[in-house]
């Protein structure tokens, strides 16, 4: 497909959502550029008034494709409820799921079809669906940057909880659906959600023992080019101190 530019991405080296993008296109052998968002920097740069022109939702990523411009690869709508008990209290955030799932990634998808990161068999591309919703949907918005914040000093605790809780479920179906990788021997979108989950998990130091087939898929993928060249150790913005 023609196109007058390149793509640019509005991303955080470490955000989970920024790196799946920055899979996906590194599986197409998309050239793109970078424009970072610090979400930590100066109260988080997604916040002032020049990002919120590209995306008014305020967070990353966003890309600019094709004369479009994309926001997050999940969008969400949140139910917030403050919660007590005698001996503390806590956030408890209820997640209702919009009708457009990882929408920047789909659109590179449908639009550069080849490789493609949807398998054929529609049975096989429902349980990437499935897969991809788990993580996208279960598991990454409850321990992302704007939660954690909102919890405090039980953070870590509270991003394992939903962690372990996710990948409980998803450990199941795995053992049924992964051959090489997620699903069967095919790179998909199941398999760029599931890297950079994984990372956040180990971030948190959630017990990756309890999950074999999760740790095995994980452990072949990042080995991959695609995965290596995106990881955040090795971003635009990585800080000094985190470059590997």
């Amino acid at each position: 497909m023609a196109t007058q530019a390149k793509p640019v991405l509005y991303g955080y080296f470490r955000s989970s959502c920024s790196w799946r993008v920055r899979i996906a296109f590194a599986l197409k052998g998309i050239e793109y550029e970078q424009k970072p968002i610090n979400i930590i920097k100066d109260g988080g740069q997604q916040l002032t008034d020049q990002f919120k022109a590209v995306n008014p939702m305020q967070q990353v990523p966003a890309v600019t494709i094709d004369g479009i411009t994309l926001s997050q690869s999940v969008r969400t709508a949140w139910s917030l409820l403050l919660c007590g008990t005698q001996k503390f209290s806590y956030f408890m955030f209820t997640l209702f799921c919009c009708s457009t799932q990882l929408a920047i990634i789909q659109y590179i998808e449908e639009t550069r079809p080849e490789p493609r990161l949807l398998p054929a068999d529609p049975k096989q591309r429902a349980h990437v669906r499935i897969i991809c919703d788990i993580i996208a949907s279960g598991i990454q918005p409850l321990q992302n940057v704007y939660v954690i914040q909102k919890i405090g000093e039980e953070k870590v605790q509270w991003a394992q909880h939903f962690i372990n809780r996710g990948f409980e479920a998803l450990e199941h179906i795995l053992k049924q659906t992964a051959g090489k990788h997620c699903v069967g021997d095919e790179i998909s979108m199941a398999d760029i959600c599931l890297v950079p989950q994984v990372y956040n998990a180990e971030r948190f130091k959630v017990d990756m023992s309890r999950f074999p087939t999760i740790r095995r898929l994980n452990q072949t993928l990042i080995e991959i080019d695609a995965f290596k060249a995106t990881h955040p150790s090795c971003q635009p913005d990585t800080p000094d101190d985190l470059r590997a």
